[in-house]
């Protein structure tokens, strides 16, 4: 890794010739905290020459705070893992149904729970947000491609800001292209 003057932050992701893949989820004045997939966290001098195949993220000259951290943790979770967070739905769509009801009224309606519909609408999000990351870790495609293919992602959530209404939390919200918006 060359020696400058600039943090890499929280979130960026490594790879170490010892302990393999990585994420910095700490920075201290001469050190990184990273967290390897098989090793756990270890303490790594921020000139270790056995830091390569860096994909900067946040990068600062500052250290990074506590606050931040957590935030980064919970990013890193999403990226490494199938753990999603708690996403909680509406407090009025509790116990609610949704009803399809067709065009021929003879026919029966579809009556289906909100929670199921809403929890099958964070599983779509939470599996676009892994997509998203495996497009910008992916080593064979440009970058040219990775934009292209990102921006389909980004129009993909402009579709679904439909679903927003049924979040509690909207920093939970999808949100799409906002320039077309």
């Amino acid at each position: 890794m060359e020696d400058n003057q600039m943090n890499l932050g929280i979130g960026t992701r490594l790879q170490h010739t010892m302990h393999g893949q990585g994420v910095i989820v700490g920075v201290r004045y001469a050190t990184y905290l990273i967290s390897f997939i098989d090793f756990g966290i270890k303490e790594i001098e921020k000139n270790d020459t056995k830091l390569e195949n860096i994909i900067a993220e946040n990068v600062t000259v500052e250290v990074e705070t506590t606050a931040e951290v957590e935030k980064s943790l919970l990013q890193i979770l999403r990226q490494w893992s199938d753990v999603s967070e708690v996403v909680p739905l509406g407090d009025k769509w509790n116990g609610g149904t949704i009803l399809l009801q067709t065009a021929d009224k003879t026919l029966k309606p579809k009556e289906i729970s909100i929670d199921d519909f809403f929890h099958k609408i964070v599983m779509l999000r939470d599996r676009l947000r892994v997509l998203e990351q495996n497009i910008n870790s992916h080593k064979k495609l440009s970058d040219e491609d990775k934009v292209n293919i990102q921006q389909y992602i980004t129009r993909c959530y402009g579709s679904l800001t439909t679903f927003n209404v049924l979040f509690k939390n909207k920093e939970q919200w999808f949100v799409g292209d906002k320039a077309s918006s």
